[in-house]
């Protein structure tokens, strides 16, 4: 990819799982006129591409567990049919840079090769900051957006320190677990001065104190868990009930998924952070007395695919009962990679406007965004086009 101009980084939490793997084989067969552009929201023609960073400017990095290098996970992605082959070759160069970026990462409490036992989550943050830092530096970057693609976390007990910047600060020295490993990674990449993306639906930086030091350092945030199948097509279908005035009785999803998500989700902590986002904006559309459950099932054999079946049961005129049933199949990191470019340049956008805090038009891409703004997609798409378009002129 092209090395001229004023680069952008993509910091990757998770940088050698299938999502940021596939984001980064997308950008650069992109970039070398080897695919299109197909899933990446700000390629269409609604959205000023002159305000965006382009594509061929982005540099990749990020941090990661010790695994298999990059050019190994796409060469598995092939395997699982998510990737085509013919775009192993070409792409390589950009993949092997990529691994090059990637820093070993924080495992928890418990300590890992990096990060031993007992080391202070103070410290841990500084350290990973540091890494962004240096990435920044010493590839002359004009800005690093972080995002975080890694395992959904479970939900996290409320702690008095997630809601308050200055005792939080005050704590983070002299312990170990006050907040969960996506919470630290949005620290380090706030105090890095860096954007924070929350890709998934783990606490990230929705927890108060978080989006205080954004706003206290002027830098952009945006979340979470982003929506790319079942939620994606509830967001469409349950205002089409509300504007027929149609009541729906129950609606109920079921999620069978492969691979390390399938894997992650088949955990309750886990699975409770993602079915709580979803089942939230389903309520939030059609109310919260409708029957009906969540389930996330993990199927190995599925690999990096996913499938959804959902059944929803209403009234229609003289309350006579229908229901409509729906099957949703995708390849889950086809589906992400393309947002998670879409994300890294409004958010980079935003940052060079000057933009602090949660970016609300940017829930578009999001199951939970933060502030809760209409969950209908096509009002999602009518202000994340408004912004885009408001960008464009600042």
């Amino acid at each position: 990819m092209t090395q001229t101009g004023s680069r952008v980084g993509v910091w990757l939490i998770g940088a050698r799982g299938a999502v940021a793997t596939t984001a980064v084989v997308g950008a650069s067969a992109m970039c070398a006129g080897l695919a299109e552009p197909t899933g990446c929201v700000t390629a269409r023609a609604e959205f000023p591409d002159e305000h965006l960073p382009p594509l061929n400017t982005l540099v990749f990095g990020g941090h990661d567990l010790p695994g298999p290098a990059l050019i190994e996970r796409a060469q598995a992605l092939v395997r699982d049919r998510a990737l085509p082959a013919q775009l192993l070759e070409p792409c390589e160069k950009d993949l092997t840079a990529a691994e090059q970026e990637i820093r070993e990462g924080y495992a928890g409490p418990m300590g890992g090769p990096r990060f031993t036992a007992g080391t202070s989550q103070a410290e841990v943050a500084g350290a990973l900051a540091a890494d962004i830092d240096d990435f920044r530096r010493r590839l002359g970057l004009a800005r690093v957006v972080v995002v975080h693609v890694a395992s959904t976390e479970p939900p996290v007990p409320p702690r008095a320190e997630h809601n308050d910047l200055e005792a939080l600060e005050r704590a983070l020295p002299s312990v170990t677990d006050l907040l969960p490993p996506s919470s630290l990674y949005a620290y380090a990449a706030l105090m890095a001065g860096c954007p924070y993306i929350d890709f998934t639906p783990s606490p990230g930086a929705r927890l108060p104190a978080l989006t205080a030091l954004a706003r206290r350092r002027e830098l952009p945030l945006a979340g979470s868990d982003a929506k790319t199948g079942e939620t994606l097509l509830q967001t469409a279908l349950a205002p089409m009930f509300a504007a027929r005035n149609l009541r729906v009785r129950a609606w109920s999803g079921t999620n069978l998924l492969g691979g390390g998500d399938g894997a992650t989700l088949a955990a309750p902590g886990p699975a409770a952070s993602k079915t709580l986002s979803k089942r939230r904006t389903l309520q939030q559309m059609v109310g919260d007395d409708i029957e009906g459950t969540v389930r996330i099932d993990c199927v190995p054999a599925l690999g990096t695919w996913k499938t959804a079946w959902d059944h929803v049961a209403f009234d229609g005129f003289l309350g006579v009962r229908m229901s409509m049933q729906f099957t949703w199949q995708g390849c889950d990191c086809a589906l992400a990679a393309p947002l998670v470019l879409d994300l890294a340049r409004l958010t980079a956008a935003a940052h060079a406007a000057g933009l602090a805090g949660p970016l609300a038009p940017l829930a578009f891409f999001f199951k939970d965004p933060v502030d809760r703004p209409p969950a209908d997609l096509a009002d999602q798409y009518r202000d994340l086009r408004a912004f885009a378009t408001a960008l464009h002129a600042r």
